[in-house]
């Protein structure tokens, strides 16, 4: 005897089983939810063409397939403050997100901060305090 178990094939898993003359079937169809749409904020005169493409998604763009991919290397400590900040939006505000949702999220503030605030953005105060090389810059 065989120690494989029995298993059912697929015409067996997914067969239909109800009768068509089910009640439950005879429901009428419901009209598909209307879409809501977002209102889209207005650039103003002054912008540069560079930053229409980052005002249009003043958000991460979430969990959607990407068509764009980069690899980012972390120490192992901003590995695991980005693992605690995780596991603290999940326990502390309810919000569970990957890692790449929180990148994505950080890096839209970052660019709208810089978009709106230039010369005294935070992306731009702190890549003055480190160097080309990454490390910090001697005074």
């Amino acid at each position: 005897m065989s120690r494989r178990a029995s298993l059912p094939g697929a015409s067996e898993l997914f067969r239909i089983t109800t009768s068509t003359a089910s009640p439950a079937l005879d429901l009428p169809p419901q009209a598909p939810p209307e879409p809501v749409e977002k209102p889209q904020p207005k650039p103003a005169g002054n912008v540069r063409p560079d930053q229409l493409a980052r005002s249009a998604a003043p958000h991460g763009s979430g969990r959607t397939k990407h068509d764009a991919k980069i690899t980012v290397y972390v120490s192992g400590d901003e590995l695991v403050a980005m693992e605690q900040a995780r596991l603290t939006l999940r326990a502390k505000h309810d919000l569970v997100v990957d890692r790449g949702r929180l990148v994505r999220e950080a890096v839209a503030v970052l660019l709208a901060d810089f978009d709106q605030n230039g010369e005294e953005s935070v992306l731009v105060q702190r890549l003055r305090v480190v160097g080309s090389d990454g490390g910090e810059t001697e005074d």
